[in-house]
């Protein structure tokens, strides 16, 4: 995790107007120095949502929903942490500056957003005003693409004149590095410099937030050098295997409703957003991967449609890409489509109502599955239904949840009509093993201890500004008491800061993490709701958990000793006295 500048942090935190970033996302209305809204973490009918203008944090008094502007992004959009800063400090105009221990590895991102802005603006232009992009433009209405679909998706051209792009962005004051850096620049081995994209239809490539991060270039003329498409290669702004086209127009849905539309072309997902179908989304160029199923996940997804091209690489994918999601506890529908057909073509030809209707008709994995494989095993034959039997069951074994393995083997042995016996149903045990100090199960678990540490932090955080809260920590936890690395961090940098009058807020402890997996942490903290009005009685209750813990642990070690077999009889008997005299410290909470 990248470590910012305390004066950068603190211009930031002066400068976010939390009414402003809530009002961009949910109807706040006025009421003298407050302002009210419909909730957007539950249903309800008459507004309990409240912020305070000069208030930094949000309160529902329906459900106890409370936190900061980077809270509120993390819940409602679903953001990272680092995402959900950067977001803010972009949005008020703040240079968020590295701090000196971190090594500069090259231009900011706030550079590279602003040369691919720029860029797509040029592409625009050159699209809708020059005489060399009126034949892209001719291309693009014989595809169906209208002027409408043009101008929301900001659909673009590059032209054949050398060097085009370039010599607008130098004059703009954007360097070779910045422009090299963000993708749009090539320099050969001789220092010969040239625009990366020439005579191509350009799609903006942008993150969840709508930024312009890359460009996925189409040709439009057999003579156009290189492949069908071209796409930015990878930089700091753009990773092709995180990276899911359209979801800046479909995030708002896909958070919302818990369920996303996969396709494969870019076209098929601006045409589907377009018709209204606005929770699809596709690859970058290349397979769709883990890291797609990742963002996907950290939005919340639950069920996922793949509506992918009608021809065997399209059933293919499917195959891939469903595993990836089942693995993963995602439900997946595959809506088959007709031969040699794609969503943006059937759009077209058949209308988006004939595409919804049809999308009532999927086809669950697992029967998907069965179905493809049965075209090269035959169930008709006792070689074949075997073979084709455990190719699904080592796939279902393979997924990482003990109750969709169990139902999927299940649901297996009605499809191929085999007793569930056979494939292992009874079989199935719930597998928990500890594994560096962390009690998990199957292969992603659950840990007890951040579970519990997590929630002291979250009180600490959401309902902080209350002075007793830290006079409490203070009288009964020490960082020691801590078992998990980052959760013992975090808790020093906030008692840290408490001491010292400095600011206490999650931007600042948070911005103290110095790995990028530790700031998932803090998708943990903001996770769950806590009610400010409860949040002593919470905090000691969950003070005499962890109290309880350490004291069980210390009892635990003793006796390891003891049984080890490497003291002598002296030692062992004082180790004795000190089991029996802590056996009877039952530890209270300390109330000041």
């Amino acid at each position: 995790m990248p470590l910012y500048t305390k004066e950068s942090l603190d211009l930031l935190r002066q400068r976010i107007d939390l009414p402003e970033v809530i009002s961009a996302h949910i109807d706040l209305k006025k009421a003298g120095s407050t302002f009210k809204a419909l909730c957007p973490f539950h249903e309800e009918k008459t507004p309990s949502f409240v912020v305070n203008r000069g208030d930094n944090h949000y309160h529902c008094f329906g459900c106890g929903a409370h936190g900061d502007a980077i809270g509120f992004l993390m819940n409602h959009l679903k953001m990272g942490f680092m995402e959900a800063v950067d977001s803010l400090a972009e949005k008020f105009g703040v240079v968020l500056e590295r701090d000196d221990k971190v090594e500069n590895t090259g231009p900011s991102k706030t550079l590279l957003k602003e040369a691919m802005q720029l860029a797509c603006r040029f592409y625009h232009f050159m699209l809708l005003q020059s005489e060399e992009g009126l034949k892209s433009l001719e291309y693009l209405y014989k595809r169906g693409i209208d002027l409408e679909f043009i101008q929301r998706f900001e659909v673009g051209f590059a032209p054949r004149q050398r060097n085009a792009l370039y010599k607008i962005l130098r004059s703009k004051e954007l360097s070779d590095q910045v422009l090299q850096a963000a993708g749009l620049l090539s320099i050969s081995d001789d220092g010969t410099k040239r625009d990366f994209f020439s005579d191509r239809i350009m799609f903006p490539i942008r993150d969840g937030m709508g930024n312009v991060i890359g460009f996925s270039g189409r040709k439009f003329k057999e003579e156009t050098f290189g492949g069908k498409y071209i796409n930015t290669s990878e930089t700091p702004l753009f990773k092709k295997s995180h990276v899911l086209f359209g979801l800046s127009y479909s995030r708002k849905t896909i958070t919302k409703e818990k369920k996303a539309l996969v396709v494969e072309g870019q076209i098929d997902c601006l045409r589907l957003i377009q018709a209204g179908f606005d929770y699809t989304v596709a690859g970058q160029g290349t397979a769709f991967g883990e890291g797609h199923v990742r963002e996907l996940l950290n939005l919340g997804v639950q069920t996922v449609y793949l509506a992918l091209d009608g021809d065997t690489a399209g059933e293919d994918a499917a195959v891939k890409i469903g595993d990836l999601f089942q693995k993963k506890g995602i439900e997946v529908w595959v809506v088959p489509l007709p031969p040699k057909q794609d969503p943006d073509t059937l759009l077209r030809e058949r209308g988006p109502a004939w595409f919804a209707e049809h999308l009532q008709k999927p086809i669950d994995y697992l029967t998907f599955l069965v179905g493809k494989l049965s075209k090269t095993n035959s169930l008709d034959s006792p070689s074949g239904k075997n073979a084709l039997t455990q190719n699904v069951v080592d796939r279902v074994r393979a997924w990482e949840h003990p109750v969709m393995v169990h139902e999927s083997l299940r649901k297996l042995a009605q499809l191929v009509q085999v007793p569930e016996e056979l494939i292992g149903v009874g079989s199935m045990q719930q597998t928990v093993v500890r594994k560096e100090g962390k009690l998990q199960q199957g292969q992603e678990g659950i840990d007890a201890d951040k579970i519990l540490e997590t929630d002291l932090l979250r009180i600490l955080f959401l309902a902080g500004d209350q002075p007793r809260l830290f006079v409490i920590a203070q009288a009964n936890l020490l960082p020691s008491h801590f078992r998990v690395g980052v959760c013992q961090r975090l808790y020093a940098i906030f008692m840290d800061a408490y001491e010292k009058a400095t600011s206490t807020d999650l931007l600042s402890c948070a911005a103290g993490l110095e790995k990028e997996d530790e700031s998932d942490i803090v998708l943990d903290i903001m996770g769950r709701k806590i009610q400010v009005e409860k949040a002593e009685e919470s905090m000691l209750a969950t003070i005499k958990r962890i109290l309880q813990r350490h004291w069980m642990e210390q009892r635990e070690n003793i006796k390891l000793k003891i049984h080890s077999g490497k003291l002598n009889e002296e030692e062992a008997l004082e180790l004795a006295k000190q089991f029996d005299a802590l056996k009877r410290q039952v530890p209270e909470v300390i109330i000041p």
